[in-house]
C-alpha cells in the first residue's frame, strides 16, 4: 500500500512539473454536474489552437519527460489516457472507458503555436494561459484522436477542505513578488504561482508561491488521497506557504467518517500526518462527506492519425 501511494504521488508530481509555470494546471473538481448529450473534446472551439503537432509511437523507452516551452510543448513515453486527465483537469476516477491500448500504449507528442498565438498566449494571466492550453490540447485529441466524450454525475464519498477553528494561518502573497530565490522549475520557470513537491521516504514538501487554495486542493488531491477534494474554505487571496508530513502516515484512518477498515500505514512517528499537518501548519483541517462529482465518459477514441 505504501509503495503504491509513493508511486502515485510520483505520477502526481510529474504531471504538476509539466504545467509550469502555470498554476497546477489540474482544475478544481466541480461539485455538481449533469450533462448527457455527447459531444466531441473542443465543443467548446479553443481560442487557441497548436499549428504543428507532431504524434508519434515512443521509441525512448519508460520514463514520462514533459517540456514546455512558450509556444508550445513537448511530452515523450505518455498514455492517451494521461493526455486526456490533462486536457480536461481531471483525476483518475474522473474518467471512465481508458482502457486497453488507451491506457498502455505509448506516445511522443511535439505541439507548437505560430508567432501570432504565441503572442497572443503570452499576453494571457496564468489562469488564462491554464485554460488555453487544456482548450489546445482538447483539440488535438478531437481531431487527432477523434476522441468524443458525454458527461455524467455520480455522488462520491469527498473531503471538504475548510477553516479550522483557530483560524487560517497562510501568508498573504506580496503583490508584484518576483520570488528571485523561490522555486525554478527544469524549464527555468517559476515566480508567482508556481507549486513544487519534493518527495524522499520521510516526508513530502509542498511550496507555493502566490497562489490560490484551489492549487492546494489540486496538490492534496496528487497525494492520492483516493477521494475529491472540494474546496469549502472561502479564502479568495494568494497565499505563501510550506507544507511538510510523513508520507507513510497519510491514510484516512482517524478522519471522521472514515471506514473502520481504513488501513493505518506505519510510518515516522516524529512526522505529522497530512492531516494533522494541514491544521497545525496552515490552519485548515479536512472534513468527510459526500458531493456529486462530474465525471467523463469515453464515447469514441482512435489511435491517433498521421502526421
Amino acid at each position: 500500500m505504501a509503495g503504491r501511494r509513493q508511486a502515485r504521488l510520483l505520477r502526481a508530481v510529474d504531471l504538476l512539473a509539466f504545467a509550469a509555470p502555470i498554476v497546477l494546471s489540474l482544475l478544481a473538481v466541480p461539485a455538481s454536474f449533469a450533462q448527457s448529450q455527447t459531444q466531441t473534446a473542443a465543443a467548446k472551439a479553443p481560442a487557441f489552437r497548436y499549428e504543428v503537432v507532431s504524434i508519434k509511437p515512443d521509441k525512448s523507452g519508460p520514463g514520462s519527460r514533459a517540456q514546455n516551452a512558450p509556444d508550445g510543448y513537448s511530452e515523450k513515453y505518455v498514455t492517451l489516457k494521461g493526455l486526456i486527465l490533462r486536457a480536461f483537469g481531471l483525476q483518475e476516477f474522473q474518467l471512465s472507458g481508458a482502457s486497453g491500448w488507451v491506457e498502455s500504449e505509448r506516445f511522443d507528442i511535439e505541439a507548437r503555436m505560430d508567432a501570432e498565438t504565441t503572442d497572443a498566449y503570452q499576453k494571457l494571466n496564468s489562469d488564462e494561459q491554464k485554460n488555453a492550453r487544456q482548450q489546445m490540447l482538447q483539440a488535438v485529441l478531437a481531431e487527432r484522436f477523434q476522441l468524443t466524450i458525454h458527461r455524467e454525475s455520480k455522488v462520491f464519498p469527498v473531503y471538504s477542505l475548510v477553516v479550522a477553528k483557530n483560524g487560517p494561518k497562510l501568508h498573504d502573497a506580496k503583490p508584484g513578488d518576483t520570488y528571485s530565490n523561490g522555486i525554478r522549475y527544469p524549464d527555468g520557470g517559476g515566480g508567482a504561482g508556481a507549486v513544487m513537491i519534493r518527495s524522499s521516504s520521510t516526508s513530502h514538501t509542498l511550496t507555493a508561491q502566490a497562489v490560490q487554495i484551489s492549487s492546494l486542493v489540486n496538490a492534496l488531491r496528487a497525494d492520492s488521497l483516493e477521494r475529491p477534494v472540494l474546496d469549502k474554505t472561502g479564502l479568495t487571496g494568494k497565499y505563501d506557504f510550506t507544507l511538510t508530513w510523513a508520507p507513510e502516515n497519510v491514510s484516512v484512518a482517524g478522519v471522521p467518517g472514515a471506514a473502520a477498515t481504513s488501513p493505518v500505514i506505519p510510518g515516522d512517528p516524529a512526522g505529522p500526518t497530512l492531516f494533522t499537518a494541514l491544521e497545525e501548519q496552515l490552519g485548515l483541517k479536512m472534513e468527510s462527506g459526500k458531493a456529486p462529482i462530474e465525471l467523463v465518459v469515453i464515447d469514441r477514441v482512435e489511435r491517433p492519425s498521421g502526421n
